[in-house]
C-alpha cells in the first residue's frame, strides 16, 4: 500500500520553497528525471505569473495522478483567461513572457477554470511524456 497525500502551500515570493515541495511531492507520486524537472518548471512557471501577473496570492494543491501528478495553481484575482493561453507563443527574441507557451509544452493537459475564487490552471503531467513533448525539448534546447 501506498501512502497518498495532497500538498497544499501558498503562493508567495519565496519560490526556491515552492519548488522544492512541488519537487518532493512530484517524486513521492512517481516521477523522475526528466519528467520531475518538467513538473517543476512548470509550475515554477505558473506562480510566477500568478505573482508577475495576477493578484500575488492564491495557492498550489498538487496530487497524485492516474500515471503522475495533478498541480492546480489558484490565482485569487482570476487575472488568467483563455485568450492568455491561446496567445501564448514562443517568441525566441524576447527575454521573458512566455511562461505559458512553457506550461503548455511540459504538461501533458493545461485546463483553466474560471471559478468564484479565482483562476484556476490545472497543470497534469504523467511519467511519461507525450511524443510531442519530445519535439518541444528539442525546441527550447536549441
Amino acid at each position: 500500500m501506498t501512502l497518498q497525500f495532497e500538498l497544499q502551500c501558498p503562493i508567495s515570493t519565496d519560490l526556491a520553497l515552492i519548488r522544492d515541495l512541488i519537487r518532493a511531492h512530484g517524486r513521492h507520486c512517481g516521477l523522475s528525471g526528466d519528467r520531475l524537472e518538467d513538473l517543476v518548471v512548470a509550475v515554477n512557471e505558473a506562480v510566477t505569473n500568478v505573482l508577475d501577473h495576477g493578484g500575488s496570492t492564491g495557492m498550489v494543491t498538487s496530487r497524485a495522478g492516474a500515471d503522475g501528478v495533478i498541480v492546480e495553481v489558484l490565482d485569487l484575482a482570476g487575472r488568467l483567461t483563455h485568450e492568455h493561453l491561446a496567445a501564448a507563443r514562443l517568441d525566441p527574441t524576447a527575454s521573458h513572457g512566455y511562461g505559458l507557451w512553457v506550461i503548455q509544452q511540459l504538461c501533458d493537459e493545461v485546463v483553466l477554470e474560471q471559478t468564484a475564487l479565482g483562476s484556476l490552471l490545472t497543470l497534469d503531467l504523467r511519467s511519461h511524456p507525450r511524443p510531442a513533448l519530445l519535439d518541444a525539448r528539442r525546441v527550447m534546447s536549441a
